[in-house]
């Protein structure tokens, strides 16, 4: 295993090279150097390729799959190695290396088009990286579905299957809480006036570190910048990125987009140090990352304590809320409205989103949905399942950056986040006592020690099925998530 480890510590810095460039990408590098970042890009991809395709490299995996009596660390890292050489052994260097400029350049194309609110702009670049997609699915191989081989890159052994069945379940009563909600006028579907008032940007910007500082973010190991699309990136164990918004407006974007963050950000820094430089440091799937994103942001950052616990560094920072109650505040954090942003979206109407964006891949991989169609099915699904049509395409297809880079099969990870995240607070809530009490108090070791030894620990140690199955007993079981909604917004 030994040698394995050392023959991959190079593969484990050029991806640590191109995360670095990638955060770069998004919050510092000049526009104009998008062509050589491209170059870039894809030549270390290259290279990750030839290191990880050669042959004696190959060799020694393909002993160690034959050895008996191997650990549950030294199984996890052969799995994930091994599916990985699987992968690449099918794609040719071209195919590789045209992914990935099309993806620097698509990136860039969308940006544009979704300032001028223009899809045919983006069109092009889409429909080449779907028809590079549909050649990966092909080349990778699939049962079923050709959307299975990409769905398995996310989140392993995850089918159409899978999500047909939560989908099911989880749209017609999502679906009918959200129509009980506004048809008894809820206090949750009154819209707060501080929605609409300008705050300060600094001062917004140092509440967000003052939450970090609360939630126990240890600086020396993290660091949080600004981008247009939050997201979090990895560089090793001990130097994880996130970046958040600053819109000006309706300061609780940026708060819920801190805190999501830092939940992924965690889940990597809690992560064993002996995975450290190999193939299984960090999390197991993207949606198990969801989960701990998810738990942070909705369960842990919405709920009335945690309300009770910022809400005077809230009046601090943020002038015009310096008189309002908490109960105001709980309410503006859990407002449920149907709109057209997925990132902008309440607990409630979140999934409906995914559930649009899902229909909409299966159907492009099954060939029943065509590139030029794609707007208007979104704006039809919009207005099915959520009552709003979207009145121009930055508002709607054009709203999220994932397509662009080529993420398809990425957006049902954001779904299965939200169920294991009820999962684990139904769980937690159990086993720890004084839950609630230490949120509000700010005592948040006995949350993070749940999470670093049912989950964090073992960063890709075990797939995802079998890590929910060990540490939580249950699969992507939507009806945790359903009675955890139900419990929320129908006793207030």
């Amino acid at each position: 295993m030994n040698q394995i480890l050392d023959a991959y510590k190079p593969m484990w810095s050029l991806k640590h090279a191109v995360s670095l460039m990638s955060w770069d990408f998004e919050t510092f590098m000049p526009r104009e150097g998008t062509e050589g970042r491209g170059v870039a890009d894809s030549q270390l991809h290259m290279l990750h390729k030839d290191l990880l395709l050669n042959s004696e490299f190959i060799g020694l995996v393909d002993s160690a799959k034959k050895q008996e009596n191997l650990g549950d660390l030294e199984m996890g890292i052969i799995r994930v190695i091994d599916r990985e050489i699987t992968k690449q052994v099918k794609l040719p260097r071209e195919l590789t290396e045209a992914e990935s400029l099309v993806r620097i350049r698509g990136n860039m194309a969308w940006r544009e088009a979704r300032a001028k609110s223009d899809f045919k702009m983006y069109e092009p670049h889409l429909k080449k990286m779907i028809e590079i997609k549909k050649e990966i699915a092909a080349r990778w191989g699939y049962e079923n579905h050709p959307y299975n081989a990409l769905l398995d890159t996310f989140e392993e052994q995850l089918t159409v299957d899978d999500l047909d069945k939560i989908f099911s379940v989880l749209t017609p009563r999502i679906q009918k809480l959200l129509k009980k909600l506004v048809d008894s006028k809820s206090q949750f579907c009154k819209e707060s006036n501080l929605a609409k008032l300008e705050y300060d940007i600094q001062k917004v910007d140092e509440l967000n570190h003052d939450i970090l500082n609360l939630l126990q973010y240890d600086m020396r190991r993290f660091r949080m910048d600004t981008s247009t699309h939050p997201f979090t990136e990895t560089m090793g164990l001990d130097d994880v990125r996130i970046t958040t918004r600053y819109e000006g407006v309706d300061f609780k974007k940026s708060i819920f987009s801190t805190i999501h963050e830092a939940g992924h950000a965690l889940y990597n820094l809690q992560c064993d140090k002996s995975l450290s430089f190999t193939p299984i440091e960090g999390g197991t799937s993207l949606g198990l990352h969801e989960s701990q994103s998810r738990f942070w942001e909705n369960i842990v950052g919405r709920s009335l304590p945690f309300v009770q616990l910022i809400s005077p560094l809230i009046r601090k920072k943020v002038n015009f809320a310096n008189q309002t109650t908490d109960d105001e505040l709980y309410f503006y954090f859990n407002n449920v409205r149907a709109d057209y942003i997925r990132v902008d979206a309440d607990e409630v109407t979140y999934n409906l989103h995914i559930a649009i964006r899902y229909e909409i891949e299966k159907r492009i991989f099954e060939d029943s949905l065509s590139v030029s169609e794609i707007p208007e099915f979104w704006n039809d699904r919009m207005e099915q399942l959520l009552g709003v049509r979207p009145p121009k395409d930055s508002l709607g297809v054009l709203q999220d950056t994932h397509w662009s880079s080529g993420l398809f099969g990425y957006f049902p990870t954001y779904t299965l986040g939200n169920l294991v995240s009820a999962i684990i607070v139904s769980k937690m809530q159990k086993d720890l006592e004084n839950y609630n009490e230490d949120i509000k108090t700010g005592n948040f070791n006995s949350i993070r020690e749940w999470l670093r030894s049912k989950i964090h620990q073992y960063g890709s140690t075990y797939a995802p099925k079998v890590l929910l199955n060990n540490s939580l007993n249950e699969g992507y079981n939507p009806d945790y998530f359903i009675t955890y909604l139900e419990n929320k917004y129908q006793t207030h």
